[in-house]
């Protein structure tokens, strides 16, 4: 390229996003905005100890004539296994834990799942979601071209969780996601898993199955579940200082917790998306906005991270293995595959979007200001 330019604090650069911009100082509008906000959000500290433990008595109090203290997502990764670790054996919390077997899990990541079901306090549920017509929805994204394979995933995810929260009449989940390692995320190449006017016009249109044995969960539903029962997502991780390497460390002594390389690894199908889907078909290498979160976050500095990023981005040949292993597991060609991987990307926009997002924005200033009076 030649206009590239990478920020001077972190990695992030313009390869591949049309909405970076850079001051004078080569500084990029990602780290400059996230410092700005950081000490709104971030509170590795003696206030972030108070408000953590406010909340933990809060989740007590309000939940005592309950079976559980609140509901989270495991997906076998660091986060959410951290996330467990510390909410059943550090807080002493009665947790509903949900996993969305999805056929992909990696070996390390069932084993670890293994192991945080053993956790003291905690109650896992797997949910299988019907494999044909996950898979088939899966096909129809990738047909589709657009970036976010990884919708039907988070929708069914987060529609079992919700499910699990009325069930339980729970209002609060406890989510893994975190300012330390997740502060900074590229703009562009990226959707709201909750438009499903999107995902159904993709599945009408690329699908080849009806849709009727998966839960989902739209953006209005959410809302509305917000506002009427007052189900809440929180980050508690975000009440500590959440080091990547420590919490490593933690598990591992624990309770012999693996890791699997990197982030967002733990399953063979995102680790296609982020290594290659994303890279291949979009430019997009993913280890920028990862690294730079750990940047920012003071867990890298940035010559540690270029040196990281100077490393492949995968294995060739692990890389073949794995996508001949997805295309076994999705019925696809690999003659399909290889002509989906040539044609030009889209962009989830290209196809009808929902009403409700377009007015979501306007609808909730509104909402504001008459709470505000």
């Amino acid at each position: 390229m030649a206009n590239y330019q990478q920020c001077m604090r972190c990695i992030m650069d313009n390869k591949s996003d049309e909405f970076i911009n850079f001051d004078e100082n080569g500084f990029c509008s990602y780290c400059r905005d996230t410092l700005a906000s950081k000490n709104s959000v971030y509170f590795p500290n003696e206030q972030g100890a108070a408000k953590l433990d406010s909340l933990i008595k809060r989740l007590k109090l309000e939940n005592k004539e309950h079976q559980y203290d609140c509901v989270m997502g495991i997906s076998g990764g660091l986060d959410s296994s951290y996330l467990a670790y510390l909410g059943t054996v550090k807080w002493n919390l009665r947790v509903l834990a949900v996993h969305i077997d999805d056929g992909f899990d990696t070996d390390i990541s069932k084993r670890n799942i293994e192991r945080i079901a053993r956790l003291p306090n905690m109650d896992l549920r797997v949910i299988q979601p019907d494999q044909d017509q996950f898979n088939a929805l899966t096909k129809a994204y990738m047909r589709a071209g657009v970036p976010n394979l990884a919708v039907p995933q988070d929708n069914v995810l987060f529609a079992s969780l919700y499910k699990f929260l009325k069930e339980n009449k729970l209002r609060t989940f406890l989510s893994g996601g975190n300012f330390a390692l997740e502060c900074i995320l590229q703009r562009g190449n990226t959707y709201d898993v909750f438009d499903l006017r999107n995902l159904k016009y993709i599945n009408k249109k690329f699908g080849t199955t009806k849709l009727d044995k998966l839960t989902f969960l739209s953006s209005l539903g959410r809302d509305i579940d917000a506002y009427i029962l007052k189900i809440e997502s929180l980050r508690p991780l975000n009440l500590i200082e959440y080091n990547r390497q420590r919490a490593l460390d933690e598990l591992a002594d624990y309770c012999g917790f693996e890791y699997y390389g990197a982030k967002h690894l733990e399953n063979d199908l995102t680790r296609f998306i982020q290594q290659y889907w994303f890279y291949k078909k979009f430019h997009v290498d993913k280890r920028t906005s990862h690294l730079s979160s750990m940047i920012v976050s003071g867990q890298l500095s940035r010559q540690e991270a270029l040196e990281e990023y100077s490393k492949p981005l995968y294995d060739e040949l692990e890389m073949q293995k794995l996508i001949s292993s997805i295309l076994t597991r999705l019925d696809m060609d690999p003659e399909e595959f290889e002509k989906i991987m040539r044609q030009e990307p889209r962009q989830h926009t290209d196809y009808p979007t929902s009403y409700y997002l377009k007015l979501r924005p306007w609808l909730l200033k509104v909402r504001k200001a008459m709470v505000g009076k």
